[in-house]
């Protein structure tokens, strides 16, 4: 038995009966097939039909061998018996989503054809975001898409709705009566064949397009209402569209508009100079960025030549055989304002010059910093010792570092190290 498919003879009906044909059990859902159906069953790169059965949510609709697939809401129990008619309910705002973008496509397809002898080589509908994959094989004149081609492109689709052309489908039985047609693509079938044409096929240019397609499209183009081309990327030696039709387009561009209309209140711009006023900013900033790595580096060096002049002081007193103190407490540096970065290139500064060892300390992330010469071996002490107070970190010879949770095992690891060392 075949699915008789009504949305093939009026795609605006949105509430019919049909007879139960068969249920099964899936995972705790309903496999319903009927003797007709609403729904279009998800291809051709177009999702599926949603609503009700029996007032249960239709979930997914597939087609198996022109038999239409149900995958409803409740188990077979909550159904009525074989036999039983049931009433079928459209989420009409689904189908019309899916026809707007659908025809959209269609028209885009078209208008790169025409122009450039661009051909349609994939399609997908995602809930995200549309795209179109263009072949540049048609025109030996053509062989990128530019963005200048994208927005002649997206103009003549437009323009294709405002003429609000007829759209109309023709069913042939055979391969042989489709390819009278004046078609923009090869055909993929050899029977039951629909062919969905925008415009008039005897018209002197051709019809805004024509090729087969087993979608849902409305009746005329002005009902796609816009059609908006928003980005471009290579895809295996093809070129993938991204766009977006109908109230999706309108949406699309109705929060990117609020966008650009927000930054400009901030940029104190219009939409006009928007762009200057942000690469004035830019500039700015770049300055400020400039400005403040110098100050950063001369904090950095000025910092390691104190420490480098303790670090002298202490060698001395080492030679002259005068104690050098009870604890490190002379060797650990704390910071709030410099980076666990700058840390880092401050203790580049030191390696050198360090006796044993040196803590450079970053209060806010409670991070200790260790430095030596290679001797001893920093990485290997945070390796040893961190975890004693639940510390991570890691490093190598020459600097690590060691992260705690709480502040107060700062310095209780430092101790440690100390004792340790000494």
């Amino acid at each position: 038995m075949n699915t008789i498919h009504l949305y093939r003879e009026d795609v605006y009906r949105k509430e019919a009966s049909a007879k139960l044909v068969s249920i099964e059990e899936k995972k705790g859902k309903s496999v319903v097939v009927l003797d007709q159906t609403l729904f279009f069953p998800e291809g051709g790169g177009q999702s599926a039909d949603r609503g009700t059965l029996a007032g249960f949510s239709v979930l997914d609709v597939q087609e198996k061998d022109e038999v239409v697939y149900h995958l409803v809401d409740c188990i077979p129990s909550d159904l009525p018996a074989v036999g039983s008619e049931v009433n079928l309910v459209l989420d009409w705002n689904h189908r019309f989503d899916n026809m707007q973008r659908h025809l959209g496509e269609h028209i885009v397809s078209g208008a790169f054809h025409r122009l450039f002898g661009g051909v349609n080589r994939g399609f997908h509908m995602g809930d995200q975001y549309m795209t179109i994959d263009i072949s540049m094989e048609g025109n030996p004149d053509y062989t990128v898409l530019t963005w200048d081609m994208i927005q002649e492109a997206e103009l003549e689709s437009n323009r294709v709705i405002w003429a609000n052309h007829p759209v109309t489908v023709t069913y042939f039985e055979t391969r042989s009566e489709a390819a009278k047609m004046p078609l923009r693509k090869e055909l993929a079938l050899d029977e039951d064949i629909s062919i969905v044409t925008v415009g008039n096929p005897l018209a002197e240019n051709g019809p805004a397009d024509c090729v087969a397609c087993c979608g849902t499209h409305p009746s005329s183009s002005g009902q796609v209402g816009l059609i908006k081309i928003y980005k471009v990327e290579s895809n295996k030696g093809m070129f993938r569209i991204y766009l977006e039709a109908g109230q999706r387009a309108l949406l699309k561009y109705q929060k990117e508009y609020d966008t650009l209309a927000e930054l400009g209140t901030k940029l104190s711009a219009g939409t006009e100079d928007i762009m200057k006023k942000y690469q004035a900013q830019q500039e700015k900033q770049n300055q400020a960025r400039t400005q403040l790595g110098q100050l950063r580096r001369f904090v950095i060096m000025k910092e390691a030549e104190k420490i480098r002049t303790i670090l002298e002081e202490k060698k001395t007193a080492q030679r002259a055989g005068l104690p050098e103190g009870k604890s490190c407490s002379d060797l650990t540096f704390y910071y709030d304002v410099l980076t666990v970065d700058d840390l880092l290139n401050l203790a580049k500064e030191l390696f050198d010059h360090i006796p044993k060892v040196v803590f450079l300390v970053h209060r806010p992330s409670n991070t200790v910093l260790l430095c030596s010469s290679g001797k001893p071996d920093c990485g290997k002490l945070v390796k040893e010792n961190a975890a004693i107070y639940g510390g991570k970190g890691g490093g190598g010879a020459t600097a690590a570092r060691a992260i705690f949770q709480k502040e107060d095992y700062v310095d209780t690891f430092i101790d440690l190290i100390d004792k340790h060392l000494r």
